[in-house]
């Protein structure tokens, strides 16, 4: 089975890189495009064996599965370009959040799913996030799932915790590093440890809680509660998170939500939906 990827931005090359190492999907049965072709050609360069198409009309001949990896405002016009092209037979996935598996089958005749991932995925590891169009066979559903399992945990999620679902596995690791990071600032301007050293402990740290909740040792609140001893520092410390952390992730997933929304009405005019 041939798969094909429209877009090689940051997304669409974790996904080829991740299926590559995996061994999910060979070299050869992969074509790949993108609007500065030269982006392609690099990936080329590192898999020889990966061909490069010179347009998205092209990755439509050549594949079964079709990864749109472009912003949501350009898989409209895409999809218009390429309706003809595609076959029944085929399957286009979609990997952004705004835009839903009906919206998608409002415009081609092909078969559809909606696949949200995650950079964790580039480790072959977290979750992606599956929505199956009515249009998608069994017989896809079933490839796309072993697909991603070879690169990730997929997670079968309703439109409705779309956004949500989207903002703890894809959005989660840029904000929980963002978090670390004020953590070794903090450690480093109230301390005299180096900053190289305070990111050694606090990335090694993360690795291990990884670890320790992928070999279901401690679920979160019980790690939480293992190492928070009453009376110890680590209490201490839970106090002034407690005080000053307020609604912060609240007002995080008000934000992330007010953008998708914007999102979706941009989206939705194009659609007529």
């Amino acid at each position: 089975m041939n798969i094909g990827l429209i877009g090689t931005g940051n997304m669409g090359r974790i996904l080829i890189e991740a299926f590559i190492e995996s061994k999910a999907v060979q070299p050869a049965n992969m074509i790949v495009t993108n609007r500065t072709i030269e982006k392609a050609y690099d990936i080329q360069a590192q898999h020889p064996s990966v061909k490069v198409a010179q347009n998205a009309k092209e990755v439509v001949q050549h594949s079964n599965i079709i990864f749109l990896c472009v912003k949501p405002l350009d898989i409209h016009p895409l999809l218009i370009q390429l309706k003809n092209d595609l076959q029944f037979a085929q399957c286009i996935v979609s990997i952004t959040s705004p835009i839903s598996v009906e919206q998608l089958e409002s415009v081609v005749n092909c078969q559809v799913a909606r696949i949200i991932p995650s950079i964790t995925n580039r480790a072959l590891a977290g979750v992606s996030l599956f929505t199956y169009g009515e249009s998608c066979s069994r017989d896809y559903q079933q490839v796309l799932y072993e697909l991603f399992s070879a690169i990730s945990h997929p997670v079968l999620i309703d439109h409705s915790i779309t956004r949500i679902a989207s903002d703890i596995v894809s959005c989660g690791p840029a904000f929980l590093s963002f978090l670390l990071q004020k953590f070794v600032s903090a450690a480093v301007s109230e301390t005299n440890i180096s900053k190289e050293k305070a990111i050694e402990l606090a990335s090694q740290m993360v690795i291990g809680m990884g670890k320790l909740l992928e070999k279901e040792i401690f679920t979160l609140p019980t790690l939480q509660e293992k190492v928070c001893v009453k009376g110890g520092v680590t209490g201490e410390g839970i106090k002034v998170l407690e005080a000053e952390l307020g609604n912060l992730f609240e007002h995080v997933f008000q934000q992330t939500h007010a953008k998708y929304y914007e999102d979706i009405e941009k989206v939705g005019q194009q659609f007529n939906i």
